[in-house]
C-alpha cells in the first residue's frame, strides 16, 4: 500500500501517525507528574514535538515525569530530521530496500536534486546529525555541571542539545533560557547548534567537503543560503538591539546587550528558544521577530518557515524587475523559472494558512472590552506565525487559550511542517501537456 501513495501522502501520513501515537503515550499517567492532564494537552504537546515547534501548554519541566520527558525528546529527534528519513535508514540497516516513493521524499526533502549517491547521503544525513548533538551535549555538560547535579546534568546536556540541533525550543526550565542571558558558553553553544540544524544537511555537507578540500565550488544553494543566513542574522540582531536597549535590554552590560540581540535573532529562525522575556518586547521587536519567523531556516534543515532560499529568490526576482530584467540572475548562474514559481506559490499558500488559522482563533475568542481585543490581536498574530514557523517563541498567551483555539494552533504547526513542503513536492509534479492554449486577453495590475 505504501508504495502506491505519492510522496505528498507519505509526508503527511507519517507525521500524523507519529504525532497521534506520540499524543498517547504522553496522555499515559506515567509520563506526567501532574495528577491529570486534558487530551488536548497532550495532543498539543506531542504536536509542537513532532513539528520541532517547541510552543507549549504545560511546563515540561515540572509537569512531565522523566519518561514524558524522554518521549518528547524522541520525538522531535524523530520530527526533526523527518519521519521517513528514519524509516528508510531502519530499513536499510536491515538490508531492505524502501519504495521508491518513499525513497523520492527524501531526495527531495534534503536534497536540491537527486543524486545517485542516496544511501551514501542519508548515512552522513544521520552521522553529521549524531555528532553535532553529542559534541553540543559535551559543552552543554560542563555549563549545566555548575548548577546541577551529576544525575541531572547528562540528562539535560542531551536534552537541549537535541532540542536546539532539531530547532524545537523544547527547554526544561521554566524561563527557557532566560537566567543564562549573560552566560557566553550556553549561548555560544546553543547558537551554535540551532543555526547548524538550520542551514540544511546539504549545505553542511558541502561545507565539511569545502573544508576537506573535496570540493572545488560551492553550489548556488549554498551560497544563498550562507549569505541569506547571515544577513538574517546580523540584520536582526542589530534592530532587535535598537529597538530593545531602552527596553528589556535597559540597564544590562553591553556586551550582555549584544549577546542577547544575537541569541534572539538567531532563535526567531524557527528554534524557540529565548534569554529576554519575549512578552516585554516592544511592538517593533515583535514585528521583526514575526519576519524572522516567518523566512524561518533553510531547505533540508530541521527548522521550517517559507526558508531563506525561497526569500532570496523572492528578494532577487524584485531586484531583477527594477533592473527591467526578465531573468532572475546571481553569481553568473540563472534561476530556473520553476524555482521562481515556486517560491512565490509557497509564500502565498503559506499565508493563506496563516489569514485561515488566525481568523479563526480571532472569530473563537469571547467578546471583551475592544482595546483588550486589540492587545490580543498582536499575541495571536504572533502565535500564529510562530507555530507556522514551527519557531516556538511566544508572548505566554499559549497555556491560556481555550480547547478550540490549541486545536486551531495544532493545525497551524502541522501545516507549518508539512504544508509548504508538500506544496513544493506537489509543484514538481510533471505538468501534463495539452495540445492546445486558450487566446490571451490583459487585465490591469496595480
Amino acid at each position: 500500500m505504501v508504495r502506491r501513495l505519492s510522496p505528498s501522502k507519505i509526508l503527511v501520513l507519517s507525521f500524523a501517525c507519529v504525532i497521534v501515537l506520540g499524543s498517547i503515550l504522553l496522555y499515559m499517567p506515567f509520563c506526567r507528574k501532574a495528577p491529570s492532564m486534558a487530551y488536548i494537552d497532550a495532543l498539543f504537546t506531542a504536536t509542537s514535538a513532532v513539528c520541532v515547534t517547541g510552543l507549549t501548554v504545560i511546563d515540561l519541566g515540572k509537569d512531565l515525569s522523566f519518561w514524558g520527558q524522554l518521549i518528547t525528546f524522541f520525538l522531535f529527534e524523530v520530527g526533526g530530521l523527518g519521519i521517513v528519513t528514519f524509516s528508510v535508514f531502519i530499513f536499510y540497516l536491515i538490508g531492505k530496500s524502501p519504495s521508491f516513493a518513499t525513497r523520492e521524499v527524501i531526495q527531495r526533502t534534503l536534497l536540491p536534486k537527486p543524486r545517485r549517491d542516496f544511501r551514501m547521503i542519508l548515512t552522513a544525513v544521520m552521522r553529521y546529525s549524531a555528532f553535532i548533538q553529542l559534541l553540543g551535549a559535551a559543552f552543554l555538560f560542563f555549563v549545566f555541571l555548575k548548577d546541577f547535579e551529576m544525575n541531572q546534568v547528562i540528562f539535560m546536556s542531551i536534552y537541549h542539545a537535541g532540542s536546539a540541533f532539531n530547532n524545537c525550543g523544547f527547554s526544561l526550565f521554566p524561563d527557557s533560557f532566560v537566567r543564562y542571558v549573560d552566560n557566553l558558553g550556553l549561548n555560544l553553544i546553543i547558537m551554535g547548534l540551532i543555526v547548524a540544524g538550520g542551514l540544511g544537511f546539504f549545505t553542511l555537507k558541502e561545507i565539511a567537503s569545502k573544508i576537506r578540500g573535496q570540493t572545488f565550488r560551492l553550489s548556488l544553494h549554498t551560497k544563498l543560503v550562507l549569505i541569506t543566513t547571515s544577513v538574517l542574522i546580523l540584520g536582526g540582531a542589530l534592530l532587535f538591539y535598537v529597538f530593545e536597549r531602552n527596553n528589556v535590554l535597559r540597564g544590562v552590560g553591553l556586551g550582555t546587550s549584544i549577546l542577547a540581540s544575537l541569541f534572539q535573532s538567531v532563535t526567531s529562525r524557527t528554534a524557540g528558544f529565548n534569554t529576554v522575556d519575549i512578552s516585554k518586547l516592544t511592538n517593533q521587536s515583535l514585528f521583526f521577530l514575526m519576519i524572522l519567523m516567518f523566512i524561518g531556516a533553510s531547505p533540508g534543515s530541521t527548522g521550517g518557515g517559507i526558508k531563506t532560499t525561497t526569500f532570496a529568490v523572492l528578494f532577487l526576482l524584485v531586484f531583477s524587475r527594477l533592473k527591467g530584467k526578465e531573468r532572475v540572475d546571481i553569481f553568473n548562474r540563472t534561476i530556473p523559472e520553476d524555482c521562481v514559481k515556486k517560491a512565490i506559490s509557497v509564500t502565498l499558500i503559506s499565508w493563506v494558512f496563516i489569514v485561515m488559522i488566525l481568523s479563526l482563533i480571532l472569530f473563537s475568542t469571547p467578546e471583551t472590552d475592544p482595546s483588550l481585543s486589540r492587545h490580543l490581536f498582536i499575541e495571536y498574530f504572533f502565535e500564529t506565525i510562530s507555530a507556522f514557523g514551527t519557531v516556538g517563541l511566544s508572548t505566554g498567551i499559549t497555556p491560556s487559550l481555550g480547547p478550540f483555539q490549541k486545536f486551531m494552533i495544532i493545525l497551524m504547526m502541522f501545516a507549518g511542517r508539512v504544508g509548504p513542503l508538500t506544496l513544493a513536492y506537489a509543484l514538481t509534479m510533471k505538468e501534463k501537456k495539452v495540445a492546445y492554449t486558450y487566446a490571451e486577453e490583459n487585465i490591469m495590475i496595480g
